[in-house]
């Protein structure tokens, strides 16, 4: 067979089939009014206290056909914890806790990510505290839509647990029945909502 009927059948398979074509990763901004970073943490031994952070930002760096994800990195204002009451507010915001005077700001910076047939896994370092320990979650990502203003945003869900002495805050207090006041484990939820920037 001549060469140029080599050249003739391999653009026939070229039409037939033409290579698969990815999307570059895009920049998606966190949308702070659309989100929620929640936290829960045991109290008292018998119930469990929820709180979230409300002053933060960030970005996810995604291929939105297939979710997948080369980069996340976020800031969060220590200052901004809230838990529904001022006097627990005040005494997370000092130095027995976050001492958010010395330490401002807890960042996060993903190191690593994976697709799981449930959805996915993140490794990433998280500075809190003036500590910085990986952290891993675990969740899935929602998908994206335009929105009724031509911006495109994307939606993903994920859980991990911290423990707070890894991060250097070790107050505590021993009830009368042996147990403590405040748990170690943090259990994370994230619910984030992020926008595609514009070119």
């Amino acid at each position: 067979m001549s060469k140029m009927w080599l050249m003739l059948l391999w653009l026939a398979v070229l039409a037939w089939f033409p290579p698969a074509v990815h999307a570059e990763p895009a920049r998606w901004n966190l949308d702070p009014e659309h989100s929620t970073i929640e936290f829960r943490i045991t109290h008292m031994v018998v119930s469990k206290t929820t709180g979230q952070f409300t002053d933060y930002a960030g970005y996810i760096d995604m291929d939105a056909e297939d979710g997948t994800v080369t980069a996340i990195e976020a800031t969060i204002k220590a200052e901004s914890v809230d838990t529904n009451h001022i006097k627990r507010d005040t005494h997370l915001r000092n130095a027995e806790f976050l001492d958010v005077k010395l330490y401002p700001t807890i960042i996060y910076k993903m190191k690593n990510y994976k697709k799981t047939s449930e959805g996915f896994t993140a490794t990433g370092d998280l500075t809190l505290h003036g500590v910085t320990k990986e952290v891993l979650l675990t969740g899935r990502y929602n998908g994206s839509t335009k929105d009724p203003w031509g911006s495109t945003r994307a939606g993903f869900s994920a859980e991990g647990k911290l423990n707070r002495k890894d991060f250097g805050m070790i107050w505590n207090k021993t009830l009368d029945n042996g147990g403590l006041v405040v748990g170690d484990e943090v259990q994370i939820r994230l619910d984030i909502e992020c926008i595609k920037a514009k070119p």
